[in-house]
């Protein structure tokens, strides 16, 4: 008798939200045929890994855990952004089944069928209407566009992922709908280029609820507000017409908080990089987005040691940090990338020169940042539940992004719901982290 065990997948997904976006899909797929996920490669019939290939050191990482599921499994597909450049996998890796590059979603499924064919079932293998999700209930990644039009010297992403290509608003809007019915209390747009989104579309609007919505930021960000769920919008550049947004938060419709890539504050620097809407009033701005919302939480990210940058550049950056005042904030230590502009700029900044900024950098960032938290001590705020333990629970305010920024560390007296979102009383401060109490039943 033929066996009817569901073919298993052990999937290992790296590199950014956007890619986890994509592992989504495909598993989406997968198990809509009726394939199960293994806890480990040794467990699987297959293994798929999603790459990264944005840093030197994350195609190192995806090269290893690709080393690893062969060790581990032999039957080995490989996709994403370093399937965009095969030849870095096939020389070190010929036995590998499959390699496809991002977004190749369509190629990931076939190369499955032809290594594992699927088991499928219809009245039993059912999937939610919403896809399965790799992050937790409660909160969702949403993305908004594939690719970017901008050409940092630093990057390669449009190498690898393409120009812009944005969806129809209302394609957007009806998967936020059903995360929304799934319980998703969060959504966290993301795209490469987010306030970019629509201009491939020219805008054009779309139905949705008997309306038509624009592919337009701020539009969408309207639209998604009306869900009544938490909206964090990530990736945003620092366009003029970003200003349009900041009412949407004062009045509550979507999250105080933008993550803005700023990269750098010395004109001289931000050329070398051609950053898009890099320019000399951006204090300005931010000065009148904190006037109109001063609930407003910033989270940003830089690059020291970038080709060229002088101690000059570097000491303007910290003046620049000190004026911002930003809440959260990541630093890079520039890093080359094969086929990235940045590489042929002249005079590179020594390791050594580039450690010493970091260093430097970070204990600035970590002041600043310390004393922007110190704000909320006695503060009442909404705090999104994401763990619960015997000894209290951790959770995020509106101000924080999961994994990237800090915690609100809780005390309750009565049990906790992860997804839950609990008005909190806070405490204390430290350098990254809130500390507080329930308050309210």
């Amino acid at each position: 008798m033929a066996s009817t065990a569901a073919t298993k997948i052990s999937f290992v997904s790296l590199g950014c939200p956007k890619a986890l976006v994509d592992s989504e899909r495909i598993i989406t797929r997968l198990r809509a045929e009726g394939y199960e996920l293994a806890r480990s490669h040794a467990g699987a019939d297959l293994v798929i890994v999603n790459t990264c290939g944005f840093l030197d050191s994350a195609q190192a990482e995806s090269l290893d855990a690709i080393a690893k599921a062969l060790n581990e499994n032999g039957k080995v597909i490989v996709t994403g952004c370093m399937g965009a450049e095969p030849e870095k996998i096939s020389e070190r890796f010929p036995q590998v089944l499959a390699i496809t590059g991002p977004q190749q979603y369509e190629s990931v499924i076939e190369a499955v069928h032809r290594a594992a064919p699927p088991q499928h079932d219809p009245f039993v293998d059912l999937v939610p209407p919403q896809g399965i999700k790799l992050t937790p209930r409660h909160y969702a990644y949403l993305k908004i566009s594939e690719g970017c039009n901008n050409a940092c010297t630093f990057c390669i992403i449009p190498k690898l992922r393409g120009r812009l290509v944005s969806r129809p608003a209302a394609d957007v809007l009806r998967e936020a709908e059903r995360l929304v019915a799934a319980g998703v209390k969060e959504l966290l747009v993301i795209s490469q280029d987010t306030s970019a989104y629509g201009v491939d579309l020219k805008y054009a609007p779309s139905l949705w609820r008997g309306a038509e919505v624009p592919a337009r930021f701020v539009d969408l960000a309207r639209s998604l507000g009306e869900l009544g769920v938490w909206v964090r919008l990530h990736y945003v550049y620092p366009y003029p017409h970003v200003d349009a947004v900041i009412p949407l938060m004062a009045e509550g419709k979507v999250l105080p908080y933008l993550d803005i890539p700023f990269q750098h504050a010395s004109p001289a620097v931000l050329k070398r990089m051609r950053r898009p809407a890099a320019q000399e009033k951006t204090l300005e701005r931010i000065r009148a987005w904190r006037e109109m919302c001063p609930s407003l939480t910033l989270r940003s990210t830089f690059i020291v040691g970038f080709p060229g940058e002088t101690e000059e550049d570097f000491a303007r950056l910290l003046d620049w940090l000190e004026e911002a005042a930003l809440d959260r904030v990541g630093c890079f230590r520039y890093e080359p990338v094969k086929g990235a502009a940045a590489n042929d700029l002249a005079d590179p900044v020594p390791d050594e020169v580039k450690e010493e900024r970091w260093h430097r950098f970070m204990q600035r960032q970590q002041a600043i940042s310390a004393r922007r938290l110190k704000r909320h001590v006695g503060q009442r705020l909404d705090v999104i539940i994401d763990e619960v333990g015997p000894n209290g629970a951790k959770g995020r305010s509106k101000g924080d992004a999961p994994e990237i920024d800090g915690v609100v560390h809780i005390a309750s007296r009565r049990p906790l719901r992860v997804g839950e979102i609990a008005k909190v009383k806070i405490e204390r401060a430290d350098a990254y982290d809130l500390h507080g109490v329930v308050v309210g039943y």
